[in-house]
């Protein structure tokens, strides 16, 4: 297990490297797509795989709204991709900045650190994840209400911001 979970942080690890040196969005979109993948197999490994399946599938709905706007965006009929030399060279050097982090900071790290929620309560009734997927839908109904309508708006703003001078499928006849 903890072999498997060493394979997911260096897929998001290497995943943030590549959203953060390309310049094209075409190629950030599925670098983050990537990296929402990695981080949902991290709460997997430690014992939240339904709020893990629930955070991929909103953060995917919204990954395609962003990745729509951005390629419509884009103007580059030739893209940068991950093989032209100038985000290879940015590659490493923040991949050598990473593991520059680690020598320094890598001292404190253990693996007996790593488990997971269900293996911490010895005789619990019910999963990790089912208490806090009750707890969220009973006491932080509203929030998710009001979180609903803030992406709505946030929505209609992007599209305000992105039609420039012509009038788009939302003028006034």
């Amino acid at each position: 297990m903890s072999f498997i979970m060493y394979l997911i942080l260096f897929c998001f690890v290497l995943g943030l490297v590549a959203v953060a040196s390309n310049p094209s969005p075409y190629f950030a979109a599925l670098g983050l797509v990537v990296v929402a993948g990695m981080g949902c197999g991290v709460l997997v490994g430690h014992g939240g795989p339904f709020l893990s399946l629930i955070l991929f599938l909103i953060y995917l709905g919204g990954m395609l709204v962003v990745f729509a706007y951005s390629a419509a965006l884009a103007a580059e009929p030739y893209p940068e991709a991950w093989g032209s030399w100038p985000v290879v060279v940015h590659m490493a050097v923040y991949m050598a900045g990473v593991v520059l982090a680690f020598v320094v900071f890598g001292g404190a790290w253990y693996e007996s650190s790593w488990v997971s929620v269900d293996e911490l309560g010895e005789f619990s009734m019910l999963r990790g994840d089912v208490g806090g997927v009750a707890l969220m839908y009973s006491s932080g109904g509203w929030m998710l209400i009001i979180g609903g309508w803030v992406l709505l708006l946030t929505l209609f703003v992007v599209l305000e911001l992105t039609r420039g001078l012509s009038r788009g499928a939302l003028r006034a006849v």
